[in-house]
């Protein structure tokens, strides 16, 4: 047969992927690929963009989109026989993209490229790939240029191996409550539970760190005893402090080699250190300045106002004196339900998930002048749904919707591609972009729909966010069309500016209805919610903030050889408001920066924040217009409009990397960003 990761006629074929198949497809693509560097690096090979597209851009895409295959299946259906192909065709595939990045022959070949013969979009790639060119080594010679390709090898494996770590961890943690335990946990908890420990023909109730198992737990359960046992574990996962059983999942040893490696290769491009590295492509133009960006934004005053409020109910309401670290989320919901009369649970039945993604189509379709349907591909899961976007009857892009949670799969939610937007040069063909999206919701219970919390209905509005961006660019350049190519602290403004309309009354009705009685959310009870908006969003915002200055202080002024829980201690003294118990170990999960692109950039959350928190204030803006305007109270009623929406799909979705970040946004708001919106909308002004 055929092996499927060759076929590139189409969509991948996810159903007949198996793990034989990767070592000899990668085999046979690197080869290709090679065969192919060696062709547009030969002198007599003319220097121009499409001639050195159709050879070498062709071959390396279909490597990409194979590998793309095999790492996406790693990452939401991970079997030791897929862990154990993808692993031994890892150090392979990253020795060749290292050495093309650093081939001082092709960087000879892209400078010698008449800048003046390219295009807008192809003179933007171009410019990218210099400055990619010297960050990936090519300006390094003799045994610095060796030493650069190994570093890149053995980040990509102890990366690989960090993930893998943290997903096993958290896999293999389980705590059998008994009923007793379970008081004020939600019924479709309980469901599940009891479910899962029956399936393994255990007694009691099955609690594992999966946050659709996790995190009622920690807001709900009325057993402090029961919400320590869980945050312990947790806090501890893929560390020194894990049970001894857990031992072989410690990260302490991974995550000092990767920063080292880290530093190394910075000094080797002739930078101070990693934080230096990372900003080049970004809007920040030094680590000062995010450092400076995120002690602005740390308002201490509000958390602690936060915390205090906690503090007092706590002891007043619910004869608790001294709260832990895992009581305050419990004490948080308490306090929620007391303060507005209501609870995450109850809002919850009013969210199914069948409703929600309607609710999201429908505001999609009415904001991007688009038509969103169901269509088909081979899928890895049953539960996997696919879906295409057409815009004036013509398919502009395509993209699978992966929701549940379950074992095997990395945590979180994230959106990746599949292949991007680009006008084929060796077929002179459009190819329209496909995407991944990624959630890890709790299942229905029952034979009844799922049921999402408003964090996870905000979450699938976030991974759409980014979908779009990649979706309905307009761009044929495939090095910067949709995401590619954008400075990444500015790839969060359309994920979290898709955030936003999780509050808008208009968007929200459409897309709620009682899993029992099939009504919609009242709205007194949205009204309740929208008055909870801010609760708490001080102590949000600094959980935040502590993140990301720990994640650049510790690529800038932190010795590798030093133990990161000294740094992270001196970070938390400076803006966290709630202690930590000594044993807790979160940066030894935290995947976001030592196996998934954001090292030295998990800042961007909060810089794009500040980008999309400007971009919406855009809609705002409409809507009190229209509303004082002649043409009545019913155009305002809503933030939805579609002219305003038309100006940001073409001034910020369909530019896509085309052009600076800064200059997108200039196009659609008219001003430099201010963080005045930001603060405005967390009540922080």
């Amino acid at each position: 047969m055929t092996n499927p990761l060759l076929d590139f006629s189409d969509l991948p074929l996810f159903d007949r992927i198996l793990p034989e198949h990767v070592s000899p497809a990668v085999d046979v693509l690197l080869v290709k690929a090679d065969a192919a560097l060696e062709q547009v690096t030969a002198p007599d090979f003319p220097a121009r963009w499409n001639d050195i597209a159709v050879v070498l851009d062709v071959a390396t895409e279909n490597l990409s989109r194979a590998w793309g295959a095999v790492s996406h299946l790693n990452s939401v259906a991970d079997t030791p026989e897929l862990r154990a192909a993808y692993n031994a065709a890892l150090p392979k595939v990253t020795e060749f993209w290292t050495r093309l990045g650093a081939d001082e022959r092709l960087y000879a070949k892209y400078k010698a490229i008449d800048v003046g013969s390219l295009n807008t979009e192809q003179r933007q790639a171009h410019k990218n790939a210099i400055r990619n060119f010297v960050l990936s080594g090519a300006e390094l010679t003799g045994a610095a240029k060796e030493r650069f390709a190994k570093i890149q090898e053995r980040q990509a494996e102890l990366s690989q191996k960090f993930s893998e770590n943290t997903l096993d961890a958290t896999d293999a943690f389980a705590y059998y409550a008994q009923e007793n335990e379970l008081a004020g946990l939600p019924a479709d908890v309980i469901h599940t539970a009891r479910a899962q420990a029956e399936a393994e023909g255990k007694e009691g109730y099955k609690l594992t760190l999966k946050m659709p198992s996790y995190l009622p737990v920690m807001q709900f359960a009325d057993s402090s005893a029961l919400r320590e046992i869980l945050y312990k574990a947790y806090t501890t996962r893929a560390s020194d402090q894990a049970p001894a059983e857990f031992s072989q999942f410690d990260n302490s040893a991974i995550m000092r080699e990767i920063l080292a490696l880290r530093l190394e290769e910075a000094q080797l491009l002739g930078y101070h250190n990693f934080g230096e590295v990372s900003v080049v492509p970004k809007m920040a133009k030094s680590p000062e300045e995010v450092v400076t960006f995120l002690r602005d934004l740390a308002q201490r005053p509000y958390a602690e106002k936060d915390v205090a409020d906690l503090r007092t109910f706590a002891a007043e309401k619910l004869n608790q004196s001294d709260p832990q670290p895992w009581d305050y989320a419990y004490i948080g919901e308490k306090l929620k339900e007391a303060r507005y009369a209501f609870s995450e649970q109850e809002v919850k039945q009013y969210f199914t998930a069948p409703k929600v993604l309607a609710g999201l189509f429908k505001i999609v379709e009415t904001l991007f002048e688009v038509a969103i349907a169901k269509d088909s591909a081979p899928v890895w899961k049953p539960g996997v749904e696919f879906y295409r976007i057409d815009r004036a009857g013509q398919l502009v892009g395509q993209f699978y919707l992966d929701q549940p949670a379950r074992t095997g799969k990395r945590g979180g939610a994230w959106m990746d591609d599949v292949r991007a937007r680009w006008l084929r040069p060796d077929t002179g063909k459009l190819q329209t972009p496909v995407a991944h999206l990624v959630c890890n919701f709790a299942d229905g219970v029952s034979g009844k729909p799922a049921l999402l919390t408003h964090d996870d209905v905000t979450t699938l509005f976030h991974e759409f966010g980014h979908g779009l961006h990649h979706m309905l660019t307009q761009v044929n350049e495939r090095d910067v069309s949709g995401i590619s190519g954008v400075e990444w602290d500015a790839v969060e403004l359309p994920s979290q500016f898709m955030e936003n309309f999780c509050w808008e009354w208009d968007v929200l009705k459409h897309m709620t209805a009682h899993v029992e009685t099939g009504e919609p959310l009242p709205r007194a009870l949205f009204d309740k919610m929208l008055a909870a908006k801010n609760f708490q969003s001080g102590m949000q915002t600094l959980r935040q903030v502590e993140f990301s200055l720990f994640d650049m202080l510790l690529h800038t002024s932190h010795n590798p050889s030093d133990d990161l829980m000294g740094l992270l201690n001196e970070v938390r003294k400076e803006v966290a408001v709630i202690s930590t118990p000594a044993y807790s170990r979160t940066a030894h999960t935290f995947s976001h920066i030592f196996s998934g692109g954001y090292a030295a950039g998990y800042y961007s959350y909060k810089w794009a924040e500040v980008l999309s928190a400007d971009a919406y204030a855009a809609f705002e803006e409409t809507a009190a217009a229209a509303q004082t305007s002649s043409a009545g109270e019913d155009a305002g009623k809503t933030t939805v409009t579609v002219e305003t929406g038309r100006k940001y799909r073409q001034a910020i979705l369909e530019a896509g990397g085309s052009r600076p970040a800064m200059e997108s946004f200039k196009a659609f708001r008219g001003h430099e960003p201010s963080i005045d919106a930001l603060l405005r909308h967390q009540g922080m002004a």
